[in-house]
């Protein structure tokens, strides 16, 4: 769950007021785009209605319901799905960037954005997650943006669980600072108190990405680490925090938030994984804080100041700010 606390912000959080994380009000004119996999159309239906129950404009990206030549699991070739992402954020007339679903494809169109003609547009909210974890990624190092993790807005994940929907509109249009997310399954694996920037996303997506050119070095030093995953088994996630763990991702962290690892085998093997690898860290952990592919999915912004409580006992919590 999430309430506000009615906390005044830390010094160098980020503002409540930031254009980037901005709340959106009636009337807003909102971009969708495919940047990974194609949405279904009854989902992309489905999405554009309960934004409009909202009381916002949802305005498709020009290739929204393009096809890859080849890849099925794409949404539009790569230059496609590229321009429809820069162009969202560079139109001054739409208020936010929502990225309709994830599957893969991201990584693909990094490297056409350009960054120059992205830092010179207006910031405003970018939502989603998964496969989007490549861009938050991107904003968050070459633009220095924050972004929201949320779940995917064209996705039964979303549009069936009205918890779920409930926490995006409250991102969409409710002030972040002072919000606490905890979640009933959440439970301390390493006790302590934290506090720091918030990053990290999809674990498989953070795996991918490492090492790739033009990409300023990891520095992690001091933030709150967010992790969680889908579809992966055990010895996958085994290996993609093994790569994280090599390539100094965690170097520095203050402390470690776990999502959920929906559909990723035996919960109790995916714990006992992270505890034994994780945990040497001696930093605060958490396991199963509510965000990521699981029910009642949280949407948490990333790049702001946060506090991850993590008792001895009781349930830990992330409060922002």
């Amino acid at each position: 769950m999430t309430a506000p606390l009615g906390m005044s912000p830390a010094p160098g959080a980020v503002p409540a007021a930031v254009p980037a994380l901005a709340p959106l009000r009636p009337g807003d004119r909102v971009g969708l785009v495919a940047s990974s996999g194609p949405p279904l159309p009854a989902m992309l239906e489905r999405s554009v209605a309960l934004l409009e129950s909202w009381g916002l404009v949802p305005v498709p990206g020009q290739h929204l319901r393009a096809t890859h030549p080849r890849a099925a699991y794409l949404a539009g070739g790569d230059a496609e799905r590229a321009a429809d992402l820069q162009d969202a954020w560079c139109d001054p007339t739409l208020s936010a960037v929502f990225v309709i679903r994830g599957g893969y494809g991201a990584v693909r169109l990094l490297d056409l954005l350009d960054v120059d003609k992205l830092r010179a547009a207006a910031p405003k909210p970018l939502f989603g997650s998964s496969d989007v974890t490549g861009i938050h990624e991107f904003w968050a190092e070459r633009l220095d943006m924050p972004s929201w993790f949320t779940p995917m807005l064209a996705t039964g994940a979303l549009l069936d669980d009205p918890a779920a929907a409930a926490s995006l509109k409250q991102a969409v249009f409710e002030p972040f600072t002072g919000r606490r997310y905890t979640a009933d399954a959440a439970e301390t694996l390493v006790p302590g108190t934290a506090r720091g920037s918030l990053t990290g996303g999809n674990l498989s997506l953070l795996a991918m990405t490492l090492g790739a050119r033009g990409r300023p070095p990891l520095d992690n030093a001091g933030r709150i680490g967010l992790l969680e995953d889908v579809t992966e088994a055990p010895y996958k996630i085994d290996g993609m925090l093994h790569s994280l763990l090599r390539a100094g991702w965690f170097d520095g962290l203050a402390g470690l938030a776990l999502g959920s690892w929906q559909d990723c085998g035996d919960l109790a093997e995916v714990k006992d994984l992270c505890a034994e690898l994780l945990a040497p860290l001696g930093i605060p952990l958490v396991w199963e804080l509510g965000f990521g592919h699981g029910p009642a999915a949280h949407s948490i912004p990333l790049g702001v100041h946060a506090t991850l409580h993590a008792p001895a006992s009781g349930r830990p919590s992330l409060v922002l700010g």
